[in-house]
C-alpha cells in the first residue's frame, strides 16, 4: 500500500519531505547509559561507570565533560536519523499516508522504520530504536522537538529563542531544557506548519504571526529579520483538563466563598472586565466564569485567536483575520464586535480587549446583552477604568470625558483583578465594583480583596482572602432578580466571620 506508485508521485512528495531531513530536529538526547556499547568501547565501560554516575549526583548544572559528550553523541544519533529519515521518504507513498488517520499512519511509519532499521543493520539499543521512532514520527506527523514538551500538561509556557535555546515555564518559574533544533530553518518550517493550519503564513514579508494549536493554545511567532538571533516562538499551553472555580480554590487562586461570589455574579449576567496583566490567568478566569452561563442562553465569543473553551451548547466562535499579501482582507475585532450585535447574542465575550473596540463591547453591554464579558490588561481596576478611557480616545471620539465616563459606569458592573506574584504563583487580588459617579470621578468599591501576610521558608508568599465588609453589594437587586440573593448574603458574611 505504502510503496511508491510511480516517479510523479515520487518526485512530488520528496521536496515537501526533504527539507525536514535535511533539517532534521536535535530531539530529546537520552541519558548516556542507555546508548549500547559497540565491542571496542564495550571493555573500558565498566571504569567510567562510577564517575559519569558521580557527576550525574555531584553537579546538577552540566559540567564541561558532559556537554561535549553530548554533542558527540548527538552528531552520530542525527547522522543515523537522517539515513534511516531519507530511506523512509524513499519508500513511503506519501499521498496515500495523507489519508490515514494519524494513529494509523503513525503505526505505518514505525513499521517501516523498524524494517529499514534491519535491513541496513543499525546498532542500536532498544531503548535508542524507541527513541528514534517517535523522533521521526513527531517530525513527519507532528511539531518535530516540540511534541514532548506539548505533551506534558504541567507546562504554562513554551519558549523557543532561536534554534538552541528553549525554555519552559513551570509551576510559576522559567527553566532551560534540553531540547534543541538543529538549525534554525527546521525551527521556521515548524513554525510554519503551525500557523498554517489556520489559514495564516509566517515569513520575511509577514514576519509577525498569532495562531492557536488545535487544543486552543495561543502561538505567537516572529522570525528573521524582525527576530535576530532566530525565530522566537512562544506557546501559552491550555491544560488538558479545563480549571473550574472549585479548582482555582484548591490551587489559593480565591477562597471557597469569594468562589461563591464569582459564580453568583456569573449567573446573575453581572457585565464583567477581567483585569491583569501578562500571565496573570484572565483567559483561564474567563472560562471558569462562563461555566455559570445558563446552558439556554446564545453566546457569541470574538478573539484574535480563538483561544475560549465555552461548554455551553449554543456558542458561536468568531475571529479576527491578518490582511493578506496585498494587504487586503482584514477583519479586525472592532469589525467582529460590531458584526456579532446583528446575531442576536445574548451575551457578547471578548477574549482580549486592545483597542477602539472597547467602544462598542459598552455599547453592547448597555444595550441589553447583560453579562457580557472581555479581558483588559491593566495592573489594578482603577487601572482599568483608565484604560478603558485611553482605548475609546484611541478609536478617535471626541466624546466630553464625562460623557465617557458615563458610558463606563453604565455598562460595567463588576472588574475581577487578577495578578501574578512574585513567587510565581496567581491570585485574584480584588472583585470590585464600579457603582456610580461622584462629580467626574468614577466611584467603585472592592467587595473582596487579598491581603499578603508575608511568606514561608521557601520564599511562598502567605495571604488571604478578605471581605471589605459589604454586606449589600450594589447588584444586591440583580441578585434577588435571579433568586440567589440568599447565597450571596451568606457567602459574604462567611468571608467576613472569617477575616474577623
Amino acid at each position: 500500500m505504502f510503496g511508491k506508485r510511480g516517479n510523479d508521485d515520487g518526485s512530488r512528495a520528496t521536496p515537501e519531505f526533504r527539507a525536514p531531513a535535511q533539517t532534521v530536529a536535535p530531539e530529546r538526547v537520552a541519558p548516556e547509559p542507555t546508548r549500547s556499547p559497540t565491542p571496542a568501547s564495550a571493555q573500558p565501560a565498566p571504569a567510567a561507570a562510577a564517575p559519569a554516575a558521580r557527576r550525574a549526583v555531584e553537579a546538577p548544572p552540566l559540567a564541561a565533560e558532559p556537554r561535549r559528550m553530548q554533542r558527540e553523541r548527538s552528531e552520530t544519533y542525527y547522522d543515523t536519523k537522517s539515513q534511516v529519515f531519507s530511506a523512509l521518504i524513499d519508500t513511503i507513498d506519501l499521498s496515500q499516508l495523507a489519508k490515514l488517520d494519524p494513529d494509523s499512519a503513525r503505526e505505518e511509519i514505525r513499521d517501516i522504520v523498524n524494517d529499514i532499521i534491519a535491513i541496513k543493520n543499525f546498532a542500536m539499543s532498544i531503548a535508542e530504536q524507541e527513541e528514534l521512532l517517535e523522533d521521526i514520527c513527531n517530525d513527519v506527523l507532528g511539531y518535530g522537538p516540540l511534541e514532548p514538551l506539548l505533551a506534558r500538561d504541567d507546562i504554562a509556557d513554551i519558549m523557543v529563542n532561536g534554534s538552541r535555546n528553549v525554555y519552559i515555564e513551570v509551576n510559576g518559574k522559567v527553566e532551560q531544557t534540553g531540547v534543541r533544533f538543529r538549525d534554525n530553518q527546521q525551527l521556521l518550517n515548524i513554525c510554519q506548519r503551525i500557523v498554517s493550519q489556520v489559514g495564516r503564513r509566517v515569513d520575511e514579508s509577514s514576519p509577525i504571526c498569532d495562531a492557536r494549536l488545535p487544543d486552543g493554545s495561543r502561538v505567537n511567532v516572529i522570525a528573521p529579520p524582525l527576530a535576530i538571533d532566530g525565530t522566537a516562538l512562544t506557546i501559552r499551553k491550555f491544560k488538558k483538563d479545563k480549571l473550574t472555580l472549585d479548582q482555582l480554590v484548591k490551587f489559593g487562586a480565591i477562597s471557597p466563598a469569594g468562589a461563591e461570589v464569582l459564580k453568583i455574579i456569573g449567573r446573575v449576567r453581572c457585565n464583567i472586565i477581567i483585569s491583569g496583566g501578562t500571565g496573570s490567568g484572565k483567559t483561564t478566569l474567563l472560562n471558569c466564569l462562563t461555566n455559570y452561563v445558563d446552558r439556554e442562553e446564545r453566546v457569541i465569543t470574538c478573539e484574535d485567536s480563538a483561544e475560549l473553551q465555552l461548554q455551553q451548547p449554543h456558542v458561536v466562535r468568531l475571529e479576527t483575520r491578518p490582511p493578506n499579501l496585498e494587504g487586503e482582507g482584514e477583519v479586525t475585532m472592532r469589525d467582529l464586535v460590531k458584526n456579532c450585535l446583528r446575531m442576536r447574542p445574548e451575551r457578547i465575550i471578548v477574549g482580549e480587549v486592545r483597542g477602539p473596540e472597547v467602544f462598542d463591547l459598552l455599547q453592547a453591554m448597555n444595550t441589553g446583552h447583560d453579562g457580557s464579558m472581555g479581558t483588559i490588561h491593566s495592573n489594578s481596576p482603577r487601572e482599568c477604568l483608565n484604560r478603558m478611557e485611553s482605548m475609546i480616545a484611541m478609536g478617535g471620539y471626541t466624546l466630553p470625558q464625562k460623557t465617557v465616563r458615563e458610558i463606563i459606569v453604565g455598562s460595567v458592573d463588576v472588574i475581577i483583578q487578577a495578578a501574578r506574584l512574585r513567587d510565581g504563583s496567581r491570585r485574584i487580588t480584588h472583585i470590585t465594583e464600579v457603582i456610580g459617579m461622584e462629580g467626574d470621578v468614577i466611584i467603585t468599591q472592592d467587595l473582596v480583596l487579598y491581603n499578603i501576610k508575608g511568606e514561608d521558608a521557601g520564599g511562598k508568599l502567605l495571604g488571604e482572602h478578605v471581605s471589605t465588609g459589604i454586606g449589600r453589594p450594589h447588584f444586591w437587586d440583580r441578585a434577588r432578580y435571579f433568586g440567589e440573593e440568599q447565597r450571596l448574603a451568606a457567602a459574604l458574611e462567611s468571608m467576613e466571620k472569617r477575616a474577623s
